[in-house]
């Protein structure tokens, strides 16, 4: 089983009435032990089930499980460590629940997970491991990037198996964008920069009928909507329900607004994706797993392909963000030597020439609104718009739907950097209409000329100063005079 298949079984056994005497099969089902292995854990002859506590279930290099009396869990979590079984059978996690709290630990970490029992699916990726599945820190700590994949992976299939012409070359690229329009009206309700919460969700819930027969009319017009400035809504036509979704932009919205016909299961899996909380999205972990959505061969591993930040950061620290730390450093709180090093920072461009669904473009503009952002407390400028355009991360990947998302994954990147950094107030005020610039390219890396993506500036670079940062005082407050800027391409996928 994959991250998304665990975490639908998971999220099914959490809303079932708690059986006490089931709940360690139906528990270890979910992450898919075989029925032979869990008969072996049940049998009373020659049981596999090696706990030495009275109702326990100890499955050997992985779990050992009580279901205890009310009121216990805690007691008996610390029995568990305690256990001599627990630390023969090399166990990795201890789980304690009475059905209404619910305690686990890992036993190589100490990490903790304590919740109710009906909660306990939000933590799935706490337990990833049983499953023989390597999760990184930011997969455990937040698993609505595997919740949200999963949910729209059920929906997209849904949509194929009802919609046979959208499954063709001719289709996949609207069926593409339409996932993609998806995601950012379920980022938008949540983190304000629709006014109202829930607002999309709830529109298609509410307009629709519960046979799904208009659903696709209802997300067509909102689609629509959101491509119209307000002052001409009269002119197209919108229906009064539309005109408080606000005019994006940015080339999301616009072409083609068909939409899939829906069945009612299609309608039930989007409005179950729309109640998710989208505000916590991280768009390099769910873009690297959303990206195996469209791809017929990687389906069956969806969720699986994420590089993890500090493994990106192996790359891009030494690339050229450690230089950039450094001569933060060196700078200190003097306000010519700041200003000198954010308008260097603007001027950079990032290339990925094999990017996917963007995750090493997406931390390498986090990171370099990071270090912006100090800069900016430094000289007392946190109000200022970021100088740091999305136009300098430039990048091309083969597949389509990738590409979409990585496109979408910066654009949520700088919202919720604007956010963290300059308040939501400042962000919502900035962000929308998007920009229609795009520097992401469908295409194939091995035929495409690099420079036709990257060019190199036709500017020449004015020297200056051997070193920005010890130049005369008399000099102009900006010194750095690179129109161009540096180009820092990651190559890594290609080596």
């Amino acid at each position: 089983m994959n991250a998304v298949e665990i975490e639908e079984a998971i999220s099914h056994l959490a809303i079932q009435p708690f059986d006490a005497d089931e709940f360690p099969f139906a528990f270890l089902k979910a992450f898919g032990n075989k029925a032979t292995t869990i008969k072996r854990l049940r049998s009373t002859k020659n049981s596999s089930n090696s706990s030495d506590i009275n109702g326990g279930i100890l499955q050997r290099n992985n779990i050992h499980m009580v279901v205890c009396t009310e009121g216990d869990v805690d007691a008996t979590l610390n029995l568990l460590k305690q256990s001599k079984a627990t630390n023969k059978g090399k166990v990795k996690i201890i789980l304690a629940t009475d059905g209404i709290d619910f305690v686990a630990e890992d036993i190589a970490s100490g990490e903790t997970v304590a919740c109710t029992y009906c909660d306990f699916a939000n933590h799935f990726g706490f337990f990833l491991s049983l499953a023989g599945i390597s999760t990184t820190k930011e997969i455990r700590n937040n698993a609505v990037d595997i919740q949200a994949t999963g949910r729209l992976n059920r929906l997209y299939v849904e949509l194929l198996n009802n919609n046979k012409d959208w499954d063709t070359a001719a289709r996949r690229h609207d069926l593409n964008q339409f996932m993609s329009r998806l995601i950012f009206c379920f980022f938008a309700e949540d983190t304000g920069i629709f006014p109202k919460d829930h607002m999309f969700t709830g529109a298609v819930e509410q307009m629709s009928d519960s046979r799904s027969e208009n659903a696709d009319f209802v997300i067509s017009k909102i689609f629509h909507a959101l491509n119209v400035k307000r002052e001409e809504h009269d002119k197209e036509d919108l229906p009064n329900w539309t005109r408080e979704f606000p005019y994006v932009n940015g080339g999301l919205f616009a072409g083609t607004r068909d939409v899939p016909k829906f069945s009612r299961i299609a309608r039930s899996y989007l409005i179950h994706a729309g109640n998710l909380n989208w505000k916590e999205i991280n768009p390099d972990i769910f873009g690297s797993m959303i990206q195996a959505v469209a791809d017929d061969e990687e389906r069956g591993a969806i969720g699986m392909h994420y590089t993890s930040v500090p493994n990106i950061l192996k790359v891009l620290n030494p690339l050229f963000l450690d230089g950039l730390r450094e001569s933060l450093q060196e700078a200190e709180y003097n306000p010519r030597k700041l200003l000198n090093l954010r308008k260097r920072i603007s001027k950079i461009r990032v290339f990925d020439p094999a990017c996917g669904s963007g995750n090493f473009l997406v931390i390498a503009y986090k990171e370099m609104r990071a270090i912006e952002s100090e800069i900016n407390n430094r000289r007392d400028d946190s109000h200022l718009r970021s100088e740091i355009p999305l136009s300098n991360f430039r990048g091309i990947e083969l597949r389509e739907f990738a590409t979409e998302i990585a496109r979408l994954a910066l654009i949520i990147a700088e919202y919720q950097c604007d956010e963290m950094y300059r308040g939501q107030k400042d962000a919502l005020a900035d962000f929308l209409p998007l920009d229609s610039k795009n520097w992401i390219v469908h295409n194939n890396a091995l035929r495409l000329d690099w420079l036709s993506i990257c060019p190199a500036t036709e500017k020449h670079v004015k020297h200056v100063a051997d070193d920005l940062f010890y130049t005369p005082q008399d000099q102009a407050p900006i010194d750095f005079e690179n129109e161009g800027g540096e180009y820092i391409s990651v190559v890594i996928h290609l080596i």
